[in-house]
């Protein structure tokens, strides 16, 4: 199935996780794709885990305002315009509310919902040129439903929910549609890392209500249940073709039922 054949797409936060199969997964559907990433080596891991052709890379820092602005510029120019722009990157610093620091909230929204702003800023112009643009944003569970330790993240996840929204009112008549995904018990290069970024004193009874319904493969550090990245990758190639012309403004939840 090539549902994607010559579209023109950029993702970030190409270089593991949701990301990476992301990437693929729209390679495999006939899409010519500009990865991003932060991480070097990251985005060479996933050139080599590319099978087809068509993948260009780039490194970005999507929370620096200048390097979005010309490594945008420069993947436009690459692919001779953009339809559709999937914002992957993402960061999770966790930490008891009451001990999260200024630099740590900042940072986490920095990465999550500035940079989610300033790719889409960017972008914007040449999605609307292409005339049937797309925008898949990155949200999470955390942004409608309580996970411990994590304040900021759900924060920044909740304003991409609201951003969302405005975009896809805003630019609607103009043939852009505009949707969230909100991935939850999903492996990923945050859920791997996840032993990394818990406080040194978790209570893992509150993670008792993160876990999917359905039978799942993996398991992160803390153990809880998750499907692989393909899950989401799935989801995000129907929305970026003419499967889904019909979905704007709204939230896709991905996460086994573990919110049923």
């Amino acid at each position: 199935m090539e549902r994607l054949r010559d579209r023109r797409v950029l993702v970030t936060g190409a270089g593991s996780g949701i990301g990476r199969a992301t990437t693929l997964r729209l390679l495999e559907e006939g899409a010519r794709v500009i990865g991003t990433d932060v991480s070097e080596e990251g985005l060479e891991g996933t050139q080599k885990a590319a099978a087809i052709a068509g993948l260009t890379t780039f490194t970005m820092d999507v929370a620096d305002e200048a390097s979005v602005a010309s490594r945008m510029a420069s993947a436009i120019d690459v692919l001779g315009g953009l339809d559709v722009l999937v914002n992957a990157a993402g960061i999770l610093l966790a930490s008891h509310t009451h001990e999260t620091s200024l630099e740590l909230w900042n940072r986490v929204l920095a990465v999550n919902l500035t940079g989610t702003f300033l790719t889409t800023r960017a972008a914007l112009p040449a999605l609307l040129e292409s005339g049937k643009g797309v925008v898949v944003n990155f949200s999470s569970t955390s942004a409608s439903f309580a996970h411990p330790y994590m304040a900021a993240y759900s924060a920044s996840k909740g304003g991409i929910q609201a951003f969302t929204h405005s975009l896809a009112l805003e630019y609607g008549k103009q043939g852009l549609r505009v949707v969230s995904i909100a991935p939850g018990s999903v492996k990923s290069g945050i859920t791997d890392s996840a032993a990394s970024w818990l406080p040194k004193d978790p209570d893992f009874s509150l993670f008792g209500r993160l876990l999917p319904i359905l039978p799942t493969d993996h398991k992160t550090e803390v153990g809880n249940a998750v499907a692989g990245p393909e899950a989401v990758a799935g989801v995000v190639a129907m929305l970026a073709s003419d499967d889904g012309k019909f979905i704007t403004g709204t939230e896709i939840r991905i996460d086994g039922g573990t919110h049923t």
